[in-house]
């Protein structure tokens, strides 16, 4: 067998998140299916680097899948590409060794989170970018998100009934801008790793504290307590973007 690793784009929008559902569509399944069609009507089974929930969009997913010989790359990343569903790009492939494992092979994640702060908000936006309609302070948020940085207990931040026993994670980067061209929001965090909505639980929190309704030292004070009841609400998965996977090796 060989292996090989690819780097994926798709638009989450029709899609009840990245893995394998019993009932509904998911981004593994019709990957998979493209590739049993590749590999003449056999089955193939592939790996993600991790999750994305329903809704969630990526520009940098990356997964790998084994094939029975050698092939061209570039070849095979056209015929996924071309028969894989619109809402999927494959942006490259390329001949791994056997024990690359693109969830257990040590490696960086990050993501970003649009926000369409203010009103009115752009209606063709609404699956791309989550709509917050109130007043925000910038300077509160930027100041608060500097707390996120560093390696934290993040069980305040995750989301109840989670599994996951560790809910250590260190954060590498974490920043909110204003994009002037959209007018929207964007944080962006880098870490080793990110419990379930995680992500989402933080920017929450933000959006609050840069309307006022927290404290700029709330995020410590989640941080410190572990309380999940003193975050903010989970905020829509929409504008949310698994931007890039970087391996260590």
């Amino acid at each position: 067998m060989v292996r090989y690793k690819a780097t994926i784009s798709y638009d989450g929008t029709l899609f009840a998140g990245f893995q394998r559902q019993t009932k509904e569509r998911s981004v593994q399944e019709e990957l998979e299916k493209t590739l049993q069609k590749l590999n003449s009507g056999k089955p193939v089974k592939l790996q993600g680097a991790g999750r994305t929930d329903s809704g969630v969009h990526a520009y940098g997913q990356v997964i790998h899948f084994d094939l029975p010989e050698e092939r061209d790359a570039e070849k095979l990343r056209f015929g996924l590409d071309t028969q894989a569903p619109e809402d999927i790009d494959v942006i490259s492939v390329e001949r791994v060794s056997d024990n690359f494992h693109a969830r257990y092979n040590k490696h960086s994640k990050t993501y970003e989170f649009l926000v369409d702060s203010g009103r009115p908000k752009n209606p063709m936006m609404r699956n791309y970018a989550t709509s917050y309609p109130y007043p925000l302070d910038l300077s509160r948020m930027q100041e608060a998100i500097k707390d996120l940085v560093g390696t934290h207990d993040f069980t305040g931040f995750t989301a109840s009934g989670s599994a996951v026993q560790n809910k250590v994670r260190t954060i590498s980067q974490a920043r909110v801008e204003k994009d002037n061209k959209t007018g929207f929001l964007v944080f962006t965090f880098t870490g080793n790793g990110f419990l379930y909505k995680q992500v989402r639980n933080m920017v929450g929190t933000l959006l609050k504290i840069g309307n006022g309704r927290m404290p700029v030292s709330q995020i410590k004070t989640v941080l410190e307590s572990k309380n999940r009841s003193l975050a903010g609400p989970t905020a829509a998965g929409r504008g949310l973007y698994l931007k890039e996977i970087s391996y260590d090796d």
